[in-house]
C-alpha cells in the first residue's frame, strides 16, 4: 500500500496497471513545462495519503513516456483517469481543487 504516487514508466506501466487489480488506480499524465500539473503535483500526494487502500495513485512524466501519450489519447494537461481492472473508468483534465477530485472520484471509491 503505497501512501505516495508511484513515478510510473512506459516500460513498467502495464505491470503497475495489472498489479492495481479491482482496486482504482488514478494516474496523472503531466509535463515538466505544465504550470497546472506543477500545483496539482502536491494536492495528489496528499490525496494518496489520505485515500491509501482505497486507491492507488500514480504519475506519468509524458517527456519521458510520449508514446503514453498517444496510446490513452492525452490532449490536454494535466489529465488524470482513473482505471479499475486495467480499464478506463473517468478521465478528468486541467486544474482541479481537492474538494473537486474526491467529488468526481467519490462513487468510484465507494
Amino acid at each position: 500500500m503505497s501512501t505516495t504516487p508511484i513515478a510510473l514508466t512506459a516500460a513498467g506501466f502495464d505491470d503497475e496497471l495489472t498489479s492495481a487489480g479491482t482496486q482504482p488506480f488514478l494516474v496523472d499524465f503531466w509535463a515538466t513545462g505544465c504550470g497546472p500539473c506543477k500545483a496539482l503535483a502536491p494536492m495528489l500526494e496528499e490525496f494518496a495519503a489520505e485515500q491509501a487502500g482505497r486507491l492507488r495513485v500514480g504519475m506519468v512524466q509524458l517527456d519521458n513516456a510520449p508514446e503514453l501519450a498517444g496510446r490513452y489519447e492525452v490532449m490536454a494537461l494535466p489529465t488524470l483517469i482513473v482505471f479499475v481492472g486495467g480499464l478506463e473508468k473517468k478521465r478528468l483534465t486541467g486544474s482541479l481543487i481537492k474538494a473537486d477530485l474526491f467529488a468526481e472520484l467519490e462513487e468510484i471509491l465507494t
